[in-house]
């Protein structure tokens, strides 16, 4: 059956998948610090559905540029609550993870940003080699998944070592074998920053070019200086 077609963005069904989302990322930052049973699933859900909302964008038709800004800003709310937390399980290492917080926000800002100001349909859509092989379905759902494991496993070790395979601890051995990922997407998100700055220069150098061939747009700019 066919769903009725509207335009109220904030219902639509992934940006409804959306809230639920942040709803059991609030929950997980609730109980991060003391119960690891309730925000490790609910931490482990919310990036789940993040698939979830994507599926349901496309079958119902109803990818909105809300939609992908919601979904952005969870992802790396979300991280972001879950690295602030191993900085406290884990101060010996607390600049490594100062770093992260800091490439994944402000390289995924500025990328989004710059998508907006060149007038991409997606953020997702880019001429750059390594962008268009990250933002290949499988891919990106690959390093997202690994890079999500590595940060939970980190987590879930500061209570317990889990499942023991031949007397070694499952989420240590699969916190070594994902952090190699984790590495290669922070490096891969300073490949956005490179790239939206790059841009975002050309942007800069037509508009400037346009001022001096036309002295109309000069002078505007400056009576509005």
């Amino acid at each position: 059956m066919a769903m009725a077609e509207h335009d109220n963005v904030f219902i639509f069904v992934p940006n409804l998948i959306g809230y639920a989302r942040i709803i059991l990322a609030i929950i997980a930052f609730w109980f991060m610090s003391t119960n690891y049973v309730i925000a490790g699933w609910c931490y482990i859900i919310s990036a789940l559905l993040d698939a979830v909302d994507g599926h349901a964008a496309r079958a119902f038709n109803q990818s909105t540029r809300f939609g992908a800004m919601l979904d952005q800003l969870t992802d790396r709310c979300g991280t972001t609550g879950l690295l602030v937390t191993l900085a406290y399980f884990y101060p010996k290492y607390m600049f490594w993870f100062q770093l992260s917080i800091a490439i994944d926000v402000a390289c995924h800002w500025l990328y989004m940003q710059t998508s907006v100001i060149v007038g991409r349909v997606s953020h997702k859509v880019n001429d750059n080699f390594v962008m268009r092989i990250y933002y290949q379905k499988d891919v990106l759902t690959f390093m997202c998944c690994v890079n999500e494991l590595f940060y939970v496993c980190l987590y879930l070790l500061h209570f317990t070592y889990g499942p023991l395979i031949f007397g070694a601890s499952l989420f240590k051995i699969l916190a070594f074998l994902t952090g190699p990922f984790a590495v290669l997407k922070a490096l891969i998100s300073v490949m956005h920053a490179y790239v939206a700055g790059i841009d975002l220069a050309g942007v800069d150098a037509r508009e400037r070019q346009e001022k001096r061939l036309n002295p109309e747009i000069q002078n505007s700019g400056k009576k509005l200086e």
